[in-house]
């Protein structure tokens, strides 16, 4: 059991850790930082933390369990707040979706520190944010991604692994490269397009008209439209050169679909369809 967790993050991720790790009795004490006490005060009577602190520091001081569950473009600025603070033997962790970027500022930041962090990302969210959504069941069954430098202890990876798995989470190994070029395609790309896909509907002069006629296929293609802007944003511009290279890639397939619609070629439009059902159907069952 850890005696202490300083989570920097209050929020949806960071909310249903604490929660996760209470459940699982794997921590005795959480201290919750944030920048907006209102928040840190309903994570407190969530049961999530027990402390609240606006002291980026008292968080961290003597904590043995630290979590990072802020946007991907604040973690370096933390990085550097914090080093200074962490305890000798602390596991340190993030839950960023992007991992390329934040490995490198922590090489550029962390010092002596280094060995104690293991990058990490729970494939895990809803489409609505804030602590009041957290829970404690949120990585049951969810994939969780370590993401280690070559300094990263060893022991602390086995610890890592070993609190993820025991709140539910699959966890898989890659390397941060790896990992941002896998989820520019599967979990990048998806969002910029339903955001797309969104604002192209509600910018026509009948949108209201037509959503009031939407059905489940709409409402399961747009949920993840409903993603914080912060958030995302952040993330689109953190992995831009793989995102740019998923976006090519789509725009040569949706041309293909449009060509093959513009010249009525119904046979090359069922098979390419088909094509992606048989991919669908098969990936499915591995859900």
């Amino acid at each position: 059991m850890f005696k202490k967790l300083g989570l920097i993050g209050c929020g949806l991720m960071g909310g249903s850790f604490a929660l996760a790790l209470r459940q699982a009795n794997l921590v005795s004490r959480i201290v919750g930082y944030g920048h907006h006490e209102s928040t840190l005060i309903i994570a407190k009577e969530l049961g999530a933390i027990d402390e609240i602190s606006l002291n980026l520091e008292q968080t961290v001081k003597g904590a043995d369990l630290i979590l990072i569950a802020i946007p991907v473009n604040s973690i370096a600025k933390c990085l550097e707040e914090i080093k200074d603070s962490i305890e000798p033997n602390a596991l340190l962790m993030d839950v960023g979706s992007t991992k390329l970027d934040i490995t490198s500022k922590a090489i550029d930041f962390l010092g002596s520190k280094l060995s104690q962090f293991v990058p990490t990302h729970p494939i895990a969210g809803k489409e609505a944010s804030g602590i009041q959504h957290a829970s404690a069941d949120l990585f049951v069954n969810r994939p969780l991604i370590i993401t280690p430098l070559p300094q990263t202890s060893h022991e602390l990876i086995e610890h890592a692994k070993e609190i993820w798995s025991a709140i539910g989470s699959k966890v898989h190994l890659m390397s941060a490269n790896d990992h941002d070029k896998a989820f520019a395609a599967v979990s990048h790309l998806p969002h910029l397009i339903a955001f797309a896909f969104m604002n192209g509907l509600t910018e026509q002069q009948d949108h209201d008209k037509f959503l009031s006629i939407a059905g489940p296929g709409f409402r399961d293609f747009s949920r993840i439209a409903a993603g914080d802007p912060k958030v995302w944003s952040d993330i689109f511009l953190a992995n831009k050169e793989n995102l740019i290279e998923q976006l090519s890639l789509f725009k040569s397939s949706l041309q293909f679909l449009e060509q093959s619609i513009e010249r009525s070629d119904s046979q090359t439009l069922f098979e390419s369809i088909e094509k992606s059902r048989q991919s669908r159907v098969n990936w499915s069952i591995n859900e």
